[in-house]
């Protein structure tokens, strides 16, 4: 019997199945989200990033087989002080099979992870060992059609309550975002 890290394929099968990704992928292009930074989402995920007192905060488009964070915030003392240590840095991407977002967007619903070691089914993600993420607010960005385009989340380092009020804030802000990509959409506005 072998006490070892897990197989990397048994991390594979804990992301749960994504029927709609083929047409959330399809929605996403219409929309002309999904594939490039976007200045203005980034000032969205730090907002954000202030509301809740997160370290880190995204807009995350979940893909086929990555997910992209076309809003980022990520604190420049946090980001500063792990550029020493030999864990690697958040970027634009990550895949599928990374974070808790594909959760959330499957489920349809928020999640909250005051701290993640704490449920076994999230503990063994790869950014928990990788990033050393330990806590996770998100919630999905549904839109009018009822698809749901992606997330909203912030991360910690460390353990935190998030509480009602997180939750609350969480929620509130994904239905700003798809309002305003929603209208932004309609207005024939650039991204950019």
């Amino acid at each position: 019997m072998s006490y070892g890290p897990p197989h990397p394929v048994a991390r594979l099968l804990l992301t749960p199945e994504d029927k709609e990704a083929p047409a959330r992928a399809q929605r996403l292009l219409e929309m002309g989200l999904g594939d490039h930074p976007d200045p203005a989402l980034d000032v969205f995920a730090g907002h954000l990033a202030e509301l809740t007192a997160a370290p880190y905060a995204m807009v995350n488009f979940v893909g086929e087989s990555r997910q992209f964070f076309a809003g980022l915030h990520v604190r420049p003392a946090v980001d500063l002080a792990r550029a020493g240590d030999s864990k690697p840095r958040l970027g634009r991407y990550l895949g599928r099979d990374h974070g808790f977002c594909p959760h959330v967007v499957v489920r349809r619903k928020a999640l909250v992870l005051e701290d993640v070691r704490d449920y076994p089914r999230f503990a063994g993600n790869p950014i928990v060992d990788e990033f050393g993420v330990r806590s996770y607010l998100g919630a999905p960005l549904i839109d009018s059609t009822g698809m749901v385009l992606g997330t909203v989340c912030v991360v910690d380092m460390d353990p935190r309550p998030w509480g009602k009020a997180g939750l609350e804030t969480i929620k509130a802000s994904a239905v700003d975002l798809v309002a305003r990509l929603e209208r932004r959409q309609a207005d024939g506005l650039p991204l950019l």
